[in-house]
């Protein structure tokens, strides 16, 4: 399993508005990708324009290549896209070790 990471900055006063768009592009678009297997979005406490994406993926490819370079994509950034004060920072990661 694949742990997407993308680091997100949005423009100061956004944040509801962001919250609703991050939901629903998750719900609506990211969900029904080939590999996804489930995320978690945080929310910064002392930088409230920072958000943290994690998107479990089967495999790398099912996001890079299939997601990023299928028909969903555009649908994903025009959701969230026009929030985005600066391109999103994204890496992979894969598990080392866990809690029980």
């Amino acid at each position: 399993m694949i742990l997407e990471i993308a680091d997100i900055r949005i423009p100061p006063g956004k944040q509801d508005e962001f919250d609703a768009a991050i939901q629903q592009a998750i719900e609506t678009v990211a969900s029904k990708a080939t590999g996804f297997r489930g995320f978690k979005v945080n929310k910064g406490v002392e930088s409230p324009e920072r958000y943290i994406l994690m998107i479990y993926w089967d495999t790398l490819e099912n996001h890079t290549v299939d997601f990023r370079q299928g028909p969903l994509f555009p649908q994903w950034r025009a959701i969230i896209g026009p929030y985005f004060a600066a391109p999103p920072v994204v890496e992979h990661f894969t598990l080392v070790a866990k809690s029980a």
